[in-house]
Order: structure tokens, then sequence, then C-alpha cells
């Protein structure tokens, strides 16, 4: 029977919140395992709270990490203030692999046991989604009674209709893992470890599938996604925020999306006018959303109408081959005032390694012409520690940025208006189910050093700001994105030890290193291989293959007839 009554209110600061009576519905409260601000600026995070909302036998509310200290107290549901505990199911909502230690402070600070072992049938089912549990959900896994493999509006339904709040949790669990594709219990697969630490089998111990499959939304021109709940209180400033495609045709052999979102998809201009014009009743601020936005078809159209609407418009990024002349004049006459283009390496070199498909002739012709059509300021993004980087790669980065500089400065000057570039600095971090995946990471010690390289070689490069990520943080997401299940150790050492992992790694007598700095071996069985996310994993070898000899691949043609990396197959 659920436990749930009635929402007895709504947050004030909020529009579109969904309101709901409780009585005989299911009742989930979706929990994204970080602040409100970053929470609520997480498009997934909001499509699954209105999907969940969709169902007449459902009702979703919402939670987020509480604040630190006793006196906040344990953490409630947005829209009720009710205790995570009255809830059926709680589904963690995962975006980042660093935020999973977070769920263990929600579920501590709610009087939840962190494993799920150690639950009985007076506490609620414990579920995970998001793509950082889809990529590899094992480092996490003791915690979680079930992990969705996929996309939301792909697993959702099918799991509604065998999920029943009041039936024993190991039946129902067994039922969900028979039936609902993309639906992973932990507790029902037992892992060996060989003498040298890599996983040696993964075998199911109840009559569930061998191997969970992935799944996603294959035509996403049935439904929007934009965003559900507008507050002023996010990273996006009380933007409306439209999805536009999912994955990306490009194949970067560092880009996880590019390869478990495949094959890329595209919605349809007109769905996405009328989701924009939705929008600007809403808010005069649109952000268009996606891996490939830049890559869209109707790209400038939607420029256009943005600009014939008088609404600004804002992009996740730009790709530099595709800034044409109409799409810059469309962003023009949108409003838009800065502009992101992600080059990702400094070298040509590096870019081919990663097979970014970028020349720096497009970055430079880009950059000028972007400013050059009134479009002040410009953001950079870089890579360091990629695989077989060398010190003139890294020095690449220093020269690439001072020719887009002279550029800038040169086009800023006719237009007698001088901008500002934001260099962002970010470490590599190999990620499952690409090309990458058999690489090491850089350790922690060169990253600084790399880091400290360019900001030192443009440090007196006037209106040019570098800002970098934190290289220790960077090897603490390597060790949560590639580990097994005895990963999970150090997670919980790390929530007690407060947070701080150099302790935790001390303490240990499991060796982080063995998961962040080792090369794979070329045959070796990963603990995420039982994930079957589409695409081969000798393709994947093939192109780290390329990527060594410095070779490039062409796009995805996305035309569904393509067979060669078995997403479409």
């Amino acid at each position: 029977m659920s436990k749930a009554k009635l929402f007895e209110k709504r947050a004030p600061e909020e529009t579109g919140v969904v309101v709901k009576h409780w009585g005989g519905r299911i009742s989930v409260c979706l929990v994204y395992p970080n602040a409100y601000r970053v929470a609520m600026s997480n498009l997934g995070f909001q499509t699954v709270y209105d999907r969940m909302n969709r169902f007449e036998h459902v009702v979703c509310e919402r939670a987020f990490l509480p604040d630190a200290g006793p006196a906040s107290g344990p953490p409630r549901s947005k829209e009720s203030g009710r205790l995570l505990t009255e809830f059926d199911m709680i589904a963690f909502s995962i975006s980042f692999e660093n935020d999973i230690p977070n769920v263990l402070t929600v579920l501590e600070s709610a009087g939840i046991p962190w494993l799920a072992q150690d639950r009985g049938p007076e506490h609620p089912l414990i579920a995970a989604g998001g793509v950082a549990v889809f990529l590899n959900p094992e480092p996490s896994a003791p915690f979680f009674d079930l992990v969705f493999i996929g996309e939301a509006e792909g697993i959702l339904d099918r799991f509604f209709e065998h999920f029943d709040s009041g039936e024993d949790r190991r039946e129902n669990l067994e039922r969900i893992a028979k039936n609902v594709r993309g639906a992973y219990v932990p507790s029902f697969y037992h892992v060996e470890y060989a003498q040298d630490g890599t996983v040696s089998s993964f075998e199911p111990t109840a009559d569930v599938p061998e191997r969970i499959e992935r799944v996603c939304a294959s035509d996403i021109s049935r439904f929007s996604t934009t965003s559900t709940v507008m507050t002023k209180d996010t990273a996006f400033s009380d933007s409306y925020l439209v999805e536009v495609s999912r994955g990306c045709p490009h194949g970067c052999r560092f880009c996880a999306a590019g390869f478990v979102y495949r094959p890329p998809r595209f919605r349809p201009g007109s769905l996405l006018v009328a989701d924009m014009e939705a929008g600007i009743r809403m808010s005069g601020k649109i952000g268009l959303m996606g891996a490939a936005v830049s890559d869209h078809p109707d790209v400038e159209m939607l420029c256009e109408t943005a600009g014939e609407k008088s609404a600004t418009l804002s992009f996740s990024s730009l790709r530099a081959d595709a800034l044409s002349d109409g799409l810059i004049e469309a962003l023009k006459k949108s409003g838009v005032k800065t502009a992101t283009i992600a080059p990702d390496a400094g070298s040509q070199r590096m870019r081919d390694v990663i097979n970014k498909g970028v020349t720096e002739d497009h970055v430079l012709s880009g950059a000028e012409a972007l400013v050059a059509a009134g479009i002040p300021n410009l953001k950079l993004y870089f890579m360091i520690g990629l695989p077989t980087e060398t010190d003139d790669d890294v020095e690449a980065v220093v020269s690439l940025c001072k020719k887009i500089k002279h550029r800038f400065l040169q086009s800023s000057r006719a237009r007698k208006r001088i901008g500002e570039i934001s260099v962002s600095l970010n470490s590599f971090v190999p990620k499952p189910f690409t090309p990458f995946q058999w690489t090491a990471m850089d350790d922690v010690s060169s990253l600084k050093k790399k880091i400290k390289r360019i900001k030192s070689g443009l440090k007196r490069v006037a209106n040019l700001r570098v800002h970098a990520d934190v290289p220790r943080w960077a090897y603490v997401q390597g060790l949560l994105s590639r580990g097994d299940r005895r990963v999970s150790r150090l997670i919980m050492e790390s929530v007690k030890n407060e947070g701080n992992w150099p302790r935790t790694f001390k303490e240990s007598d499991l060796n982080a290193d063995f998961y962040v700095l080792r090369k794979r071996y070329e045959n070796e069985t990963f603990p995420w291989d039982f994930i079957d996310h589409g695409v081969k994993k000798m393709f994947l070898r093939n192109e780290y293959r390329r990527a060594l000899d410095g070779k490039t691949t062409p796009p995805c043609p996305a035309d569904g007839a393509c067979r060669l990396c078995g997403a479409c197959g």
C-alpha cells in the first residue's frame, strides 16, 4: 500500500511544479545528490521528474543534498516536506561520478543503511539512473537495489507496469529484472577477480539476463524535452532549456556521449520551434541543449525564430567547423553575447588522435567571424593529459590561444569594442565505452605541471582568463569512472573521512592507482562489460588503435543503414 497522502504546498520560488494527490499511488522521491542550484540546472533531472508525474498511478517529489551540519536535519522533499523514508522508492539521478559519495550522505541523513543488503522491508527501494551510473554502475552497485541502464523515456513505462510497492523486495526485483529491459539488480550478480586484480567472471545468481541491454528512446521526435520547473536559482539564470538532439555523429574518442547515445538523433525543427515558443512565453531566455546543437539541419532557422521573438539564445557549445555565415548572422540577431568553442587540443596531431575533426583554421576563422558579427566574448575548452600527449602538444595550447587572441583583437578593434576570452582547462579522464577506455590517465603531478605551464604561457595576454579544474578531483573521477565493486569500500571510507580522499587512499589496502593510472590489457574484461550499449567492443578497440596511429574516422552517418559500430544493427 502506498505511503502517499497529499502534497501540502508548492515551492513559491518555482513555476511549473507538479502538484498531485498521493492517495493509492506509488510515491517516488527523485533525489539529485548535489545542491538545489546544480540539480535544477540539469535538464535530465527535470525530465525524469516530469515523466514520472505523467503516470496516473505515480506521484514524484524532489529532494537534494542536505545542507551541511546536523542542524539541517534529515532531508525532506521539496514539494511536501516529507521524510525520504515515507516514500515507496528513492530514485537518485546521477550525472557526475564525483556526486556518488553524496548518495551515502543523503542516505545516512535519512536514516537509511548504505548497503542494499542491510535494508529491510521498512525501507524504500533505492534506485539510480543517469549517465554516470549507466556508463559504469559497479563502484556504487552495493548501494542500490536497482540501476536503470539507459534513457528514462524508454524504461519508465515498463518499470511502473511491474513495480509493486507492497510486494516482497526480492520478488519485486526479480520480476523487474526479468521483464524490464535496462533494469539492473546488482545483488543478482556475482563477480570474481583474477590474481592480477582484473575481473575474471561476472555471473547471474538468479534467473535474470546475463547482459543488461541499454535502452534508448529511438524516436525523440515523438516527445519534447524541455524545462519542467522554472526558477531563478540555477546556473542558467531562469533560462528555458530545450533539448535539440541526443548523441553526436563526430565520434570524438574521449567522449562517452558520442558512443553510448548512438545513433545520434535530432528533433525536427517544427517541434523545436513550438518548444521555443512555449518557452518564450515563460522566459525571454532560451538555452538550446545537446552535444551537437550546431549540427542540427535547422539550427539557423531556430536562431532566426529567437531573433524574431526578441529572445536571448544560448548554446551548450558550437563546433568551429559548423559556424556558417548564416548561423553566425542568426546568432547575432538573437542577441548572443558569448560563444563557446571546444578545440579540445592545441595541435592538429592531437586533434587527429582524438578524432575531433576540426582544424586550426576552423577555430581561428570561427573566432574572428563571431567577434566581427558583434559577439564579443569567447569561451574555449581544452583538455590536458590526452593519450600520446607530448610537451609540444601542451605548448600548442598556449600557441593556439595566442593566435585566437590575435584574430580576436583584430576583429574587436574594427568594432571598437574588446571583449574577453575565457580558457577552460580540463583534465582528461578515460571513460567506459569509449575508444580510450584502454588508456591510462595522467597522474596528478603531471596534470598540475601542464596546467602551470599553460597558465604561465598565457598570464601576460590581456583580456584572457585561464580557469582549470583540480587534478586531484579528476583523479577521483577516474577512480569512480573505471572502478569495480571493490571501489565501494573506498567510497564508504571517504564519506566516513568527511571527503578526505588522500587519507582514505592512505588507510586503504585497495590501490586506487590500479584503476586510474593503469593501461588496460587488450583483451581485459572490464567491470562494465556486462552492459550492452550497442557499440561493439572490437569497434572501440579498432578506434583506439587508429588513435595511436594518428588516423581519423569519418563521422557517424546516422542513417540507420551503417553496420560499422553495431549501434544500428
